[in-house]
């Protein structure tokens, strides 16, 4: 998850700065990063529907998706939503030019990372795992799901009380969790330099070290003081 250097609030209840300053490219580069970290799962996801939407060729790697396709759809486009309007959403440019746009973006952005959270759960209980995915990876899927839920919530909570500090700190924690799949892209990259490496272990290992990675980034920019101050 790329250095984000400025948090926006990802729901309604910010207000509008006075004026509207020049168009400045720094204040993209953070969104632009995300988006591009984003690319490979929205585009794979894409990818995906598009294949449960027009085969009945059933392989190993599509058979527990074919079975059950409705939770696997939902998923990946309320998370592609999620992943490509929260990466927007980071941008201060983006709430000058529009407070309106950034405001009815963050109405859509809770709605669609609950449903994300709570359709990978259900695949998490249900589909049948790959081979590499074992009880632990279980368990921790399941503590991510759960906790992504808890952190929009808890960010809508916030926000429908005017505490926008609150709310920016765990809206962003919940995109941390969202954007693991964009993060987990690299971290797996060591296993597809050899394909003897992709173990239980090591398959755990990975998709762990996106999710722990966005976080401890996503702390560590709630807790800066200059943030801190500005979100007061």
């Amino acid at each position: 998850m790329p250095h984000i250097t400025s948090l926006t609030t990802f729901s309604a209840g910010a207000t509008a700065p006075t004026t509207r300053n020049r168009f400045n490219p720094r204040e993209w580069l953070v969104s632009a990063g995300l988006l591009f970290m984003a690319f490979v799962p929205v585009v794979a996801g894409m990818v995906r529907v598009h294949e449960l939407g027009t085969t009945d060729k059933v392989t190993v790697d599509n058979a527990r998706f074919l079975a059950s396709p409705v939770p696997a759809v939902l998923h990946i486009i309320f998370a592609s939503t999620y992943l490509v309007l929260g990466a927007l959403q980071v941008s201060p440019a983006m709430f000058r030019w529009s407070p309106r746009w950034h405001r009815l973006a963050g109405r859509i952005l809770a709605p669609a990372g609950v449903v994300a959270a709570l359709t990978g759960l259900w695949m998490n209980a249900n589909y049948p795992p790959i081979p590499q995915d074992g009880p632990i990876l279980f368990l921790v899927r399941v503590v991510v799901g759960w906790g992504w839920v808890l952190a929009i919530v808890l960010g809508v909570a916030a926000v429908l009380r005017r505490d926008i500090r609150t709310d920016k700190a765990w809206m962003l924690r919940g995109y941390a969790i969202g954007m693991g799949a964009g993060t987990q892209v690299f971290t797996h990259l060591p296993l597809l330099a050899d394909s003897a490496m992709h173990t239980e272990s090591t398959r755990l290992l990975c998709m762990t070290a996106g999710w722990v990675i966005n976080l401890a980034i996503a702390e560590r920019i709630i807790r800066r003081p200059h943030l801190r101050a500005e979100a007061a």
